[in-house]
């Protein structure tokens, strides 16, 4: 399993409500709420994204109310991975469940800028900023979470 993409960069604390603000809650529609992903800290964010773009972030990625709804909107923007220097464990377990690739490495949260393009291989967790050169190591997940971000999440994991 690979991502490639290009980057679109925060800081630290991008927090639920500006992933997906809570006016938008009222929708289980994963392309509604695609259209208002990032919209209260990136009003451009939906007009440029790209199938396969990566966000990158600081520190704390995903605070705030525990909602799926945060890595659905993400996913279904079409953004292959997020790589943060870190993830509230909320977000991070949410984005495990609903099938979300992510990746916590500091350095690359630091290293990387917007508009850069990356790729990840999610087996050896090696991020490749292709605009520098420079590579990056990330902890890749067990086999087991893997197989779980694979198949679409866990309730599509556990339907297969």
């Amino acid at each position: 399993m690979n991502a490639q993409g290009t980057v679109h960069k925060y800081g630290d604390d991008v927090n639920t409500d500006v992933i997906i603000p809570a006016r938008y809650l009222n929708t289980a529609y994963h392309q509604e709420l695609a259209a208002h992903c990032m919209e209260d800290i990136d009003r451009e964010f939906i007009h440029r994204v790209r199938p396969g773009d990566i966000i990158v972030a600081g520190k704390n990625f995903g605070c705030g109310s525990s909602r799926e709804h945060a890595p659905i909107a993400i996913k279904a923007s079409g953004v292959s991975c997020v790589i943060a220097a870190t993830f509230a464990r909320i977000f991070y377990r949410n984005a495990i469940n609903i099938g979300l690739p992510i990746l916590e490495c500091p350095e690359a949260a630091e290293g990387i800028a917007a508009g850069d393009r990356v790729s990840v291989d999610f087996d050896s967790g090696i991020i490749t900023d292709e605009a520098t050169g420079k590579t990056y190591q990330a902890h890749p997940f067990p086999e087991f979470i893997k197989k779980i971000i694979e198949a679409g999440g866990l309730m599509e994991s556990i339907r297969k």
